[in-house]
């Protein structure tokens, strides 16, 4: 690959606001060209809240860039809160804010929880979409997540994975998402903000190919790592909400969205959500491309993978 497309220059918000949906205040911000076209940005986790960066993803000039924030993170109100807070209050919350903001349809952009979650509404709400543009795939399902948080990506980053143990007593060790579920549904403020920084640390350690200290240092800022922690682990004991593991991936669930112009970018060495996903997801869906990103992991900022991201976002608005 010759030069790499890098981020769209810094652009200012037009527009903020909260959906309010029930004891929710879901904060959403627009920017670039008001009359673009439309895409929304829907960040990961669950639990990652939006940022100012991720705008740079779309050409200003020619998209109009909807954040927001999901449920209880980010500048969403009340902060870390688990009640009605589910895949499906989500999907409903995007098809709201679609609404109010007088969408007719919208690119979806999604990464790791992030492409769950636009496959999720894509497949509830087809009408509404008009691209996407999927990173990182992620299913929720029992493999992938004893992959990152029991026994697989443990032994390639030890020294990280010693970190993540430590919060939880020996005993306990054969469930860890259950572990530290235990911890963030206590009563010891102390215990589960420690417990959240390591949880998060985790995932914050393992997300670049190379060694990214500013990535672990903004995964251990307490208040995100507190909303971050307590969310994630709250779909993962909850297996994400889904009717069963294979609900988004399956070919009833991709017959609903094959017409959709669809671009899957994966990393080949995502050890965050391995290639495995996005290989099965491309082989139920043929229509939509696969761009593997042959040196790169799991962050949507490493070179390779937002090159593709760029290119995406670019081809789409050329088509539109």
């Amino acid at each position: 690959m010759n030069a790499h497309l890098s981020l769209f220059p810094e652009c200012s918000i037009l527009s903020h606001g909260f959906l309010e949906k029930g004891i929710h205040q879901i904060y959403y911000e627009e920017c670039g060209n008001p009359n673009g076209k439309p895409a929304v940005f829907l960040h990961g986790g669950p639990g990652g809240g939006g940022s100012s960066k991720v705008r740079r993803f779309f050409n200003p000039d020619k998209y109009r860039i909807i954040i927001f924030d999901q449920r209880g993170c980010g500048r969403s109100k009340p902060h870390g809160c688990l009640e009605d807070n589910t895949t499906w209050d989500l999907v409903d919350d995007i098809e709201s804010l679609r609404l109010l903001l007088n969408i007719d349809k919208w690119l979806v952009f999604g990464g790791s929880w992030g492409s769950t979650l636009s496959l999720a509404y894509a497949q509830k709400h087809p009408e509404s979409v008009s691209e996407l543009v999927l990173r990182g795939i992620f299913m929720l399902r029992k493999k992938e997540l004893k992959w990152f948080y029991q026994d697989g990506a443990s032994r390639v980053f030890p020294e990280a994975w010693e970190k993540f143990l430590e919060p939880i007593d020996v005993k306990e060790r054969n469930n860890l998402i259950d572990a530290y579920h235990k911890i963030f549904t206590s009563n010891d403020e102390e215990k589960k903000l420690e417990a959240a920084i390591a949880w998060s640390k985790w995932e914050g350690s393992t997300s670049t190919l190379s060694h990214a200290p500013e990535m672990i240092s903004s995964f251990t800022e307490p208040k995100f790592a507190l909303a971050f922690a307590l969310i994630e682990n709250h779909y993962f004991i909850n297996n994400g909400f889904l009717e069963n593991e294979n609900q988004l991936i399956s070919n009833e669930a991709i017959d609903k969205i094959r017409h959709i112009p669809a671009k899957i970018i994966q990393g080949r060495y995502d050890l965050v959500c391995p290639m495995e996903t996005a290989w099965e997801l491309s082989k139920n869906w043929a229509e939509a491309e696969l761009i593997v990103a042959p040196s790169s992991g799991h962050s949507a900022f490493e070179k390779e993978i937002t090159h593709e991201l760029i290119k995406a976002t670019e081809g789409f608005v050329k088509n539109a």
